[in-house]
């Protein structure tokens, strides 16, 4: 299948796909005409990167998951290596978490020291 019907079967955009391609996670073949073919394998291997890329991983740490992105992500028991990717990622979210409510703190108290407590959250 040609980039386009891939990027429509996985609900991405073919600019995704060249990226997940050019960071060597999903590979193409050439036709003459110089258009990318793949064949039906990447559908799942596309929708597995999309869900470990939603679950918070970056492409570098799927990267670690290049063996299994073939199969059933979610149902596959994980890795040691694969743990502790997830588990560093989930780190680093955290702290930007309490870094990013730590900022929003900081803020609704400026305003409402500004404001007389009249600081009404927006929805």
């Amino acid at each position: 299948m040609r980039i386009g019907e891939l990027a429509k079967m996985t609900g991405t955009t073919s600019r995704a796909l060249r990226h997940y391609e050019q960071a060597g996670l999903i590979s193409s073949e050439r036709a003459l005409n110089s258009y990318r073919i793949y064949d039906e394998r990447a559908v799942v291997r596309v929708r597995n990167i999309r869900y470990l890329l939603a679950a918070g991983l970056t492409l570098d740490d799927v990267q670690v998951f290049l063996p299994c992105l073939d199969g059933d992500m979610a149902a596959a028991p994980p890795s040691d290596k694969g743990l502790r990717v997830a588990l560093e990622r989930l780190a680093v979210l955290n702290e930007r978490i309490a870094a990013q409510t730590a900022a929003r703190d900081r803020l609704e108290a400026a305003l409402r020291h500004k404001t007389g407590n009249r600081v009404r959250p927006v929805a």
